[in-house]
């Protein structure tokens, strides 16, 4: 038995006591400040607010327009592998077949696109996202399988250096089988979001969705609620009698059978036995219904960093200019960024393990001027007459996605147009 194989054997046998999916007594001295069994008995639940839950949170149309935005973005930006030289330079590796897994088919099951989305869905959702390394026998990459988080347990090994990962099969693809698997922190990627803790990030749906989430769900539910009922009744029938509850269903049936439906909408009502109609105005308070998730939109927007504009909130002018450039640079600024650079940061080290390759997000589609803005400034780069060019113009052409020309890799001062040569005239 390799060295390696002994390592994870020693590590499944640690862990298992640990990991399994049997059912087991709590020790009431391990719920202590800090332990997640300390959270549900101590954390306030914001009183009668819905605990949101993945479901629950992705049928409220602002955080799904949010986690939506974000996934889809990330899993739309071309990952572009490098090889960097000891001065920092980098060129491109189009020849890598690692290329293929993060930019098409992670494994058979999962297209990247999807794997990709799946990923930062979880992330953004549960402040976690997993996937195993598949691996051949020499090491190299066969691909990425996303994980669900309620798959994923994770312990340190006994001296606290290092995590192991114990993952339970997937109940949709595996039905008959429950053992979990072991695997070291070499061969699983985890892009862990805010208040990682050295095992793991904190939940979204815990934590930063608890009550914004929970409002904006209470306030969804009861605005279906409220338009199910036709938003209120339109009258009420009061008499000076007391009804019992047989007459009271009986005057429910007269009135369904001659006024329900658009056919009965406007007969009238004949009243008897001293019933009067009382007509109900709703109060204009009862309108601030709509304001209030109007707001419950820019929090939950609040949450994930992205201007409420792009989920489609659009009272509110946009800070991060007018341009399209300008509000595509600022989305990848301040709402991307961050998991750009935790994912190439995972992937780097899990994948490569070495300084001399590395993987980057092509965030370029996403910056992209308009085309007027775009054509000017590739003409500043090339060098308009007189000066020195920054870019070739096969550089150019690259960014437009045109084929290379024979002569475009020089970079020298434009000396301007040259003159064409007269063509020959043709025969009369």
């Amino acid at each position: 038995m390799s060295k390696a194989a002994a390592l994870r054997q020693a590590l499944a046998d640690w862990i298992a006591p640990k990991a399994s999916g049997s059912t087991q007594t709590v020790d009431s001295s391990q719920i202590r400040r800090g332990a997640e069994s300390y959270s549900w008995f101590t954390e306030f639940s914001g009183g009668q607010l819905p605990v949101p839950t993945e479901v629950s949170a992705l049928a409220c149309s602002a955080c799904y327009s949010s986690i939506n935005l974000i996934a889809g973005a990330m899993a739309s930006i071309p990952k572009v592998i490098f090889n960097r030289a000891r001065d920092g330079e980098l060129s491109d590796r189009p020849d890598e077949s690692l290329y293929w897994v993060l930019n098409e088919q992670m494994t058979p099951r999962w297209s990247a696109a999807n794997g990709w989305e799946f990923l930062f869905q979880s992330l953004l959702l549960h402040g976690n996202g997993y996937a195993i390394i598949r691996r051949d026998r020499l090491g190299n990459v066969l691909g990425i399988e996303p994980v669900h988080p309620e798959r994923v347990d994770i312990v340190t090994t006994p001296d606290g250096l290092r995590l192991i990962y114990s993952i339970s099969p997937d109940p949709n693809v595996y039905p008959q089988q429950s053992a979990r698997t072991v695997y070291d922190q070499d061969d699983v990627l985890h892009i862990a979001g805010f208040g990682f803790d050295g095992v793991k990030g904190i939940s979204v749906l815990r934590h930063a969705l608890r009550m914004t989430g929970g409002a904006a769900i209470a306030m969804q539910d009861y605005a279906a609620n409220f338009f199910a009922n036709n938003a209120r009744p339109d009258f009420a029938l009061e008499t000076d009698q007391n009804l019992g509850p047989e007459a009271v269903g009986d005057l429910y049936a007269s009135l369904d059978e001659r006024h329900r439906g658009p056919a009965k909408a406007h007969r009238p009502i004949i009243l008897s036995g001293g019933l009067k109609v009382r007509t109900i105005t709703m109060p204009l308070t009862d309108v601030q219904l709509l304001e209030q998730r109007k707001f419950a939109v820019e929090e939950v927007a609040r949450i994930y960093g992205v201007p409420p504009f792009m989920i489609g909130h659009t009272e509110k002018t946009s800070s991060w200019g007018t341009g399209v450039e300008s509000m595509g640079t600022g989305f990848v600024r301040y709402a991307l960024r961050q998991h750009i650079h935790k994912a190439e940061t995972e992937l780097n080290r899990k994948l490569f393990r070495t300084s001399a390759r590395v993987v980057k997000f092509d965030t370029a589609d996403l910056e992209r001027a308009d085309t007027k803005s775009l054509m000017e400034s590739l003409r500043i780069g090339i060098g308009r007459a007189g000066e020195r060019s920054i870019i070739s113009v096969n550089e150019a052409r690259a960014v437009l996605r045109r084929n290379r020309i024979e002569g475009g890799d020089n970079l020298s001062i434009n000396v301007g147009a040259q003159p064409q040569d007269t063509p020959e005239r043709l025969p009369e």
